[in-house]
């Protein structure tokens, strides 16, 4: 090759150029490395600083992170007053919650529970039946958390039951009573008749919250029957293949299973409450279906008469006196149990679907009457929040009751008022029917008799107004 080719080959520029390193590339394509690499370490860090959900969220994790308000204007505390207007009297409770709706002490105790006032037919007296109450629930509440403290006065089944327009006066005169004289924060729809279901879910809520049950499986919570004097309430946690099982209902019934959001997990609660079964209102239905005016459940050597929703029974009891045998055939007639076919799997009474079982119902809490007949009849330590009992102890202690002259039983049942003596068989029988014909229990089958429950330091009363106060503390949050 000639010189002249050989500079025409060393100025041509046909040498291959260097490979590009990897931090050229990156440089080359920086815009859209920046563009997808900027929103992947947001998100990274957005997860890394938020804190994960767990069961020990609040007891209203739903509520609390749909909040109406800023976290940091939540006051450290909130107090909720609930008035529970029952078939055999009123009483209030008034609950504190800290920031995670734990319960905080007032004064020495969980919760204020002055005694029961008489909640009369007449609306005028039947808000002034309140008013003690009422004062003594404010004076509890700080001056400056009142206006922020809800007020909710919930009427069970004693007002569901009367007849015409009695309870809307009744509801609209306690309204106009709050609306005159309280400084409570006070919503035309918080004086109201509860709803059945809404009693047992409520109820459930309480007695799982206190129990701390709430965020586990639904297998590891307690199922509870709340017997009141108008209405008993069944309540326990299904799988969820249970629920979509559950039967449809005709319109304006309530479905049997409510969802509900609790401690960070849902919970399919099959709930249905049976109005006229409380155990005042059953003494109607079984004097009701007696065949003849002497009735086989009162005890011997009473003749008188019942009243009860605005009406007047005899109650006369038999010449030979009461006899469990035949009150438990007249019981069984009051809860129709071969009156009204089943349409379902299965049921307890009156044709209603009972749930389907299963784990959330193997451990049974049993509030309110049962707790109170048992330990008035000997059965249950009075003294002791909790009972380990069987159904087949109420059908003994009946036994023994119907066996019992009115003359004597005063002696005997020391415990026991005046007023529910010449009854005291008629409740046992009905007690123990109730549970192994209408729910169908195992005789003898444990269930726990409640009260109250331990909560911390103290005892808690188990009933309805907690969580109706849980439910009224989040919504306002």
């Amino acid at each position: 090759m000639d010189l002249e080719s050989t500079k025409m080959l060393k100025h041509s520029g046909r040498h291959s150029p260097p490979p590009e390193s990897f931090a050229d590339k990156i440089y080359q394509f920086r815009g859209a490395f920046l563009m997808v690499a900027l929103p992947l370490l947001l998100v990274t860090l957005i997860l890394y600083v938020m804190p994960s959900t767990s069961s020990n969220e609040s007891i209203e994790a739903y509520a609390l992170t749909h909040r109406k308000v800023s976290p940091d204007r939540i006051p450290s505390d909130s107090f909720a007053v609930i008035f529970d207007a029952g078939s055999s009297g009123s009483r209030v409770h008034v609950f504190r919650f800290n920031r995670n709706l734990d319960l905080v002490h007032i004064g020495k105790d969980l919760e204020l529970k002055p005694g029961l006032s008489a909640y009369a037919q007449d609306p005028q007296q039947a808000a002034e039946s309140l008013i003690s109450l009422l004062d003594k629930a404010e004076s509890v509440v700080p001056l400056e958390f009142r206006s922020m403290t809800p007020v909710r006065v919930g009427a069970t089944a004693g007002l569901r039951a009367l007849e015409g327009d009695a309870s809307d006066r009744i509801l609209q005169a306690v309204r106009d009573l709050l609306k005159q004289r309280s400084t409570l924060k006070s919503e035309p729809n918080a004086v109201a008749v509860l709803d059945g279901n809404q009693e047992g879910a409520f109820q459930w809520v309480t007695i799982n919250y206190l129990l701390g049950k709430l965020g586990r499986d639904y297998s590891d919570t307690v199922g509870v029957v709340d017997l009141g004097g108008g209405s008993v309430q069944m309540a326990y946690a299904i799988s969820e293949t249970s629920a979509a099982k559950a039967p449809k209902v005709p319109d304006g019934e309530d479905p049997y299973v409510k969802e509900m959001f609790l401690r960070g997990r849902k919970y399919y609660l099959y709930v249905h409450s049976y109005l006229r079964y409380g155990l005042l209102a059953a003494r109607a239905e079984i004097l009701k279906h007696s065949d003849d005016s002497r009735n086989p459940c009162i005890l011997a050597g009473y003749d008188g008469s019942y009243k009860y929703g605005g009406k007047s029974f005899n109650a006369s009891s038999s010449p030979f006196g009461s006899s469990m045998n035949e009150c438990k055939s007249v019981a069984r007639k009051a809860l129709k149990v071969n009156e009204s076919t089943c349409t379902h799997m299965k049921c307890t009474f009156g044709g209603i679907w009972n749930g389907g079982g299963g784990d959330g119902q193997k451990n049974l809490f049993v509030a309110s009457f049962f707790f109170d007949r048992a330990a008035e009849a000997g059965f249950a330590d009075p003294k002791s929040p909790v009972a380990k009992v069987r159904p087949v102890d109420f059908e003994d202690a009946a036994k023994k009751a119907c066996q019992t002259k009115l003359e004597d039983a005063k002696s005997t049942y020391p415990r026991v008022e005046d007023g529910n003596l010449p009854y005291l068989c008629m409740d046992l029988v009905y007690q123990y029917t109730l549970l192994v014909v209408g729910f169908g229990l195992d005789p003898f089958q444990q269930i726990t008799l409640v009260k109250q429950v331990k909560y911390h330091d103290s005892l808690v009363e188990a009933a309805w107004p907690l969580g109706s106060a849980i439910e009224a503390v989040s919504s306002i949050r």
